[in-house]
Formats: C-alpha cells, structure tokens, sequence
C-alpha cells in the first residue's frame, strides 16, 4: 500500500526540508520512495508543492487528485487550493497564516474569507498557528517542523524514528531547536 503525502506553501517556507525529512524517514523505514518538487515562483512568494510517495513498490511520484492521505499546508490559501487532492478519509495539517498571493497585493483578487471553515466542512483538518508556537521556543522559522510534528501524528512511525531522521537532515547548528519544534508539533491536537 503507498502512502501519499503532499506538502504545500509559499517560496521560503521550508516545504523541501520537510520533504526531505519525511522522505528519509521513508527511506529508512526500508520502503521505495519518490519525490517530486513543483516550484512556482518560489522565491517571489509564489506556490511550492512537494510530493512525497513510499511504499513496498512506488511507480511514479506524481499525486493523482483524490489521492493524498495528507496534506501538510503552511499557509492557509494553498491549502484551500490543494484540498482537491486529499482522499476522503484524507487529513489537513494547516498553519493559520496569511500569506496575500501577487494578485491579492496588487488588488488584482481577494484573498478567500473563512479558509478553514470551508475546509472543515468536507475534511478533517487540524489548524495551529504554528508561528506563535515557533516563537516561544525562540525561532519563528522552525513553525514547519511544528506542523511535520502534528502531521507525524497521523502516519506509522515513532516519535524517537522522526527525532532521529530530523537530526540527520537538518544543520547541526539548528539540530536542538528543531528538535524541540518537532516535540511541541507532536504534542498538539492529542
């Protein structure tokens, strides 16, 4: 059976390390694992999706619409534009940030009223504000690794494999605090 995680956000917002992350644990977990990155105008703030596939035999690493187990969305916006691809038992993990596309700030569109309480109206979707969160630990940057936390809670791994996949890929420097990010992510939404 193939799991199917896709991984959505803006340029900057850390969707290829958590990526990266989630497929290494696959990897070593001793499953076949394709990745797939689709950049937008990543680093003018435009969308990034990443696709993340394992299982005992994976042929492709595109996700087919109505195919994602997760969703893991670090903006609000590109989660409502990617919930198309969840299943119907399909879960969302949200940051509830705001992140105004170029068309919202050139007043060329609206940003979409009431996000998540569109999305929970046909899905299972667990909201934080993981960029608080990631303050008071003393580093807004790893709110990712917040949300890679509450996401883990819905695939078949353990705390102590994701620990250990987190501490192999992320930069020694930041090993501690990401660490931490990834704990207090875990914990949230028991």
């Amino acid at each position: 059976m193939t799991k199917n995680i896709m991984i959505v956000g803006v340029g900057g917002q850390g969707t290829l390390l958590t990526s990266r992350i989630l497929g290494g644990l696959a990897i070593q977990a001793g499953y076949d694992v394709k990745l797939s990155e689709v950049h937008g105008m990543a680093q003018r703030g435009g969308s990034v999706v990443t696709y993340v596939r394992y299982g005992t035999e994976v042929a492709e690493p595109i996700i087919e619409e109505g195919q994602a187990d997760v969703l893991i969305a670090f903006e609000r916006l590109e989660a409502l534009r990617y919930a198309h691809f969840l299943k119907k038992d399909g879960v969302i993990v949200v940051n509830d940030q705001r992140i105004d596309p170029m068309p919202v700030v050139i007043g060329a569109a609206a940003y979409p009223e009431n996000i998540l309480e569109e999305l929970k109206k046909e899905h299972k979707v667990y909201a934080v504000d993981a960029i608080s969160e990631a303050k008071r630990l003393g580093n807004s940057r790893v709110f990712n690794i917040i949300v890679l936390g509450i996401a883990a809670q819905h695939m078949n791994y353990s705390k102590e494999e994701w620990l250990k996949v987190i501490e192999a890929t992320v930069p020694k420097k930041t090993i501690e605090i990401n660490k931490a990010a990834f704990e207090t992510g875990y914990l949230l939404h028991r």
